[in-house]
C-alpha cells in the first residue's frame, strides 16, 4: 500500500459513499460520509486512531469515553465495539450523520454509544463527571478553535483522564504555526507524550500522523 499504508486510501473516498473500516475481529465498520464540510469525511487521523485502539494498548471495556469533534463517529464507534461506553460529540449539523453511523454499526457495539451536541468553549456540565478517556482526531486545523478547544479540555478532564489525540502533521500554509501554537498552549496545563510509530497499528500508520497521550499536570498539595 506504499508509505502511507491503508490510511492514505481515505483521500480517494468520495463524500456520499460508505467507508468500510476493517476490524481485527468481526465485520467491518460501515461509515457513511457526506458532502458538506470537513466533519463529514473519515480522515486519515481518524483511521489511525481507531485502529490504534484495537491494539489494546489502552483498556476500553466498561470505560467512559468521550470523543470531541467526532465527525462521522469512526473513532468513538470503534471504541464502543471494544466495550467502552461512548459519548460522541460534535456540532448540531453533524448529529444526523452521527445517528446514521451509530445505527449502521449498533450490532457491533459491545459497550454503548450515543451522540450529543457539544460546541467547544461552551458549558460542559452535562458531560461530567470526567470520562476515563477523551478521543480527538484531526481537531487542530483551525486557529480560531484552539482556545475554545483547550478550555473544553481543561473543563472536561479529571486527574485520571487520558486524552488520546491523533493529528496529521501538515506543512502547507499556516498549519505548522497552528500546530506549534496548539502544542505550546496545551503544555501549560497538560503533560504530553508521543506514542512511538512502532506501537501504532501495523498497517494503519504513517510517519506524518502522530498520536499523543495527554494528562493533566499534577498539582502539589500544600503540606
Amino acid at each position: 500500500m506504499g508509505r502511507r499504508g491503508r490510511a492514505g486510501s481515505v483521500r480517494a473516498a468520495m463524500a456520499g459513499f460508505v467507508r468500510e473500516l476493517e476490524r481485527r475481529a468481526g465485520p467491518a465498520l460501515r461509515l457513511e460520509q457526506r458532502a458538506g464540510g470537513v466533519g463529514c469525511v473519515v480522515w486519515d487521523a481518524a483511521l489511525v486512531l481507531a485502529k490504534f485502539l484495537e491494539t489494546g494498548a489502552w483498556p476500553l471495556s466498561r470505560r467512559a469515553v468521550l470523543e470531541l469533534g467526532a465527525g462521522t463517529g469512526a473513532v468513538g464507534i470503534m471504541a464502543a465495539t471494544l466495550g467502552a461506553d461512548v459519548t460522541l460529540t460534535d456540532l448540531q449539523e453533524l448529529q444526523e450523520l452521527l445517528a446514521v453511523n451509530i445505527e449502521n454499526n449498533r450490532h457491533l457495539v459491545t459497550g454503548s454509544v450515543r451522540a450529543e451536541v457539544l460546541k467547544w468553549g461552551e458549558d460542559v456540565s452535562e458531560f461530567r463527571p470526567p470520562p476515563d478517556y477523551i478521543l480527538m482526531a484531526d481537531c487542530i486545523y483551525y486557529e480560531e478553535s484552539l482556545e475554545p478547544l483547550l478550555k473544553t479540555l481543561r473543563e472536561l478532564t479529571g486527574p485520571d483522564t487520558c486524552v488520546l489525540c491523533c493529528y496529521e502533521q501538515r506543512t502547507v500554509g499556516r498549519n505548522p504555526e497552528i500546530e506549534r501554537r496548539y502544542l505550546e498552549l496545551l503544555q501549560v496545563d497538560f503533560e504530553l507524550e508521543r506514542v512511538p510509530l512502532d506501537q501504532h497499528d501495523e498497517e494503519y500508520r504513517s510517519e506524518d500522523i502522530h498520536i499523543l497521550t495527554i494528562h493533566r499536570k499534577r498539582t502539589n498539595s500544600p503540606p
